[in-house]
């Protein structure tokens, strides 16, 4: 009676978990482990113990994928489970994975070799390491289209271009100083880059790789999100605490909204209602309205929290 009992509360489990908001999965990077909100209480429902030091976040097809700075490695993680399926070593310090939006390939940004990693998905084979220019690359981020990889690295004023095919960079766009994070327009016309030292956001024309707008950023910009809609940027102000948007038509700052202390990197949800932003030295994630633009609570999470991905 025991054993059907637990079959059937398993079955329940199953059924709940399958008709769930999206779940929002935020790497703790001090406490080495990441926190499960589901989005639709905007409550913690799970966390679990991971690696030794998570940051970059990447999720797809019932799998997480973690860089760990401690162990040098991509961790392979089954979301629904929380479990680690394998450690793959992709060099000195990774810090960014990106996913490509057809789910075939990773991107890891490896900071002390001054690489970007390439690896299949889910199978996470190394197909290449490509040496850039930039120093300490923090990000490498795929375009929609799978083409392009932009790389930011905190000790350069330019974002490199990787051709991925072709394995090697092939550009360099000029930018401020230490850019860090890296959002695509849904359509790939145009990338925007956050230039933590410059205060400042560029616009990035993909089809030429070059800036065409640079627009006034709080104190240390950081992170970066795009609505869905395309019409709307968030960045996240580091010194200052804060999330502003950007009108894309204009290229100007239409609001900003008061978060934690160090906000990062942040997520949208997949209908672009809420925005989930990471306050690293708050320990938690701020939720904002993106409908109103306004912060609607505070999630308690772990300690030094990265980024968030949503699935």
């Amino acid at each position: 009676m025991r054993a059907i009992s637990c079959f059937l509360l398993a079955l329940f489990a199953a059924a709940a978990g399958a008709s769930a908001e999206p779940y929002a999965y935020v790497p703790n990077e001090k406490s080495a482990s990441v926190s499960v909100i589901d989005t639709a209480s905007d409550t913690v429902v799970r966390q679990f113990p991971i690696g030794e030091r998570p940051r970059g976040i990447a999720g797809g097809s019932g799998r997480l994928y973690l860089t760990d700075g401690k162990s040098n490695s991509l961790l392979i993680v089954d979301s629904a489970a929380g479990k680690l399926e394998r450690r793959v070593k992709v060099g000195d310090s990774p810090e960014g994975v990106s996913l490509s939006a057809d789910g075939k390939l990773l991107a890891v940004a490896v900071e002390d070799d001054n690489v970007v990693t390439l690896l299949s998905a889910p199978a996470a084979k190394e197909l290449a390491r490509i040496k850039v220019h930039g120093k300490n690359p923090e990000h490498a981020v795929f375009s929609p289209d799978s083409r392009w990889l932009y790389v930011s690295a905190e000790d350069a004023e330019q974002v490199d271009v990787i051709d991925v095919a072709a394995r090697r960079q092939v550009a360099s766009i000029p930018v401020g100083k230490r850019p860090r994070g890296i959002g695509f327009l849904a359509d790939g016309s145009r990338a925007y880059v956050a230039c933590e030292l410059a205060d400042k956001v560029y616009a990035i024309d993909v089809a030429s790789h070059k800036a065409i707008a640079e627009i006034p950023a709080g104190q240390y910009p950081n992170g970066v999100a795009i609505h869905p809609d395309g019409k709307r940027v968030y960045i996240s102000n580091g010194r200052d605490g804060t999330v502003m948007a950007i009108d894309v038509a204009s290229n100007t700052v239409s609001g900003t909204v008061a978060v934690g202390k160090r906000p990062w990197n942040m997520a949208l949800t997949p209908d672009g209602g809420k925005l989930y932003v990471a306050n690293g030295r708050s320990g938690s994630v701020s939720v904002i309205d993106t409908g109103r633009f306004e912060k609607t609570g505070d999630i308690a999470v772990g300690e030094l929290p990265w980024g968030v991905s949503i699935r």
